[in-house]
């Protein structure tokens, strides 16, 4: 068998490595990186290129950029006629539609990070953080019009730790999924590859995470959940409450021992506590609007009168 002709979807950062070790693979013809457009970024809203067509312009590799790949009919048409092995998709936030989907001799293959069929959706990584999982992974899955619903060709496991965050777990699946790429594309060169059918009944899904999901409310959750809703929305959405009416952006909590009713707020011990379901929590490290990232002794200094958190 000759080098495999690949085609590879993806836009953010997350894909670059997967992207780089197809670019590096000896058995990999990569034909095209396909993402989306360019965008307005940073304070002067210049136009900025997606982090895999970044990466493509500065290795030579061919690129297309589009809004919905199903409408180019006229790229379409020259990828038929390169006869494509496969397609490879990461986080491209795009659906397939059946011409592209039935294009590469192989199949079009989507990498997912969560052992499908939990977790179907654009924020698999959170939600495993925020539901107190003890075990995520990479699935890589035949793509089918459904989404994430492909029968599954090949899975790694990773084990979660009790305090891992949200951008920690991030960066260890950006590097497990180039990893776990590679090992399916072995299995292909040795025509190994099996298919396993996803079970519809233990299906759950990660929907697309908003800002209002970071918003804490103390008084009606007990700590692990708030300990998971911190450690998985940061860096982003990021958790929050209200300091008087002031939105205060909140990046580490811990127990704490005073004995407080839910929603009551006590700084008598030098911290900034407040009652939970299950007792109290200390809300560790902060940063309130229009002032500067410091633990809750620094902040406590500067106010005044009495403290109100919602």
């Amino acid at each position: 068998m000759g080098k495999l002709k690949f085609v590879y979807c993806g836009t953010p950062d997350f894909s670059v490595p997967t992207l780089k070790m197809l670019f590096e693979h000896a058995d990999i013809d990569l034909k095209y990186v396909i993402s989306m457009p360019d965008r307005p970024a940073g304070r002067g809203k210049q136009l900025k290129s997606p982090e895999v067509i970044e990466f493509a312009k500065e290795n030579n590799i061919p690129y297309f950029q589009t809004t919905n790949i199903n409408k180019e009919d006229e790229f379409l048409n020259e990828l038929e006629q390169l006869e494509i092995d496969a397609i490879c998709v990461l986080a491209f936030a795009q659906f397939l539609g059946d011409r592209i989907l039935n294009l590469p001799k192989l199949a079009c293959f989507n990498i997912h990070t969560s052992l499908l069929p939990k977790y179907r959706g654009a924020a698999p990584i959170q939600y495993a953080l925020l539901n107190g999982d003890k075990e995520t992974g990479v699935s890589i899955q035949k793509m089918v019009k459904k989404m994430d619903a492909g029968n599954i060709v090949h899975e790694h496991k990773l084990q979660i730790s009790d305090n891992e965050t949200g951008g920690e777990l991030y960066d260890r699946l950006k590097k497990q999924a180039a990893i776990s790429m590679s090992n399916f594309i072995t299995e292909i060169l040795e025509n190994n590859i099996t298919e396993k059918v996803q079970d519809e009944s233990q299906v759950s899904f990660a929907p697309t995470l908003k800002r209002k999901d970071g918003h804490l409310k103390f008084a009606e959750k007990n700590y692990n959940d708030l300990h998971n809703q911190v450690r998985a929305l940061l860096p982003w959405p990021g958790t929050y409450c209200f300091l008087n009416d002031k939105r205060l952006k909140v990046f580490a909590i811990e127990r704490s021992d005073e004995k407080l009713s839910p929603g009551k707020v006590s700084t008598k011990s030098g911290f900034l506590n407040i009652g939970i379901q299950d007792g109290a929590v200390r809300i560790k490290e902060l940063q309130l609007e229009g002032k500067k990232r410091c633990l809750d002794i620094e902040l406590l200094n500067g106010l005044r009168g009495e403290i109100c958190i919602q």
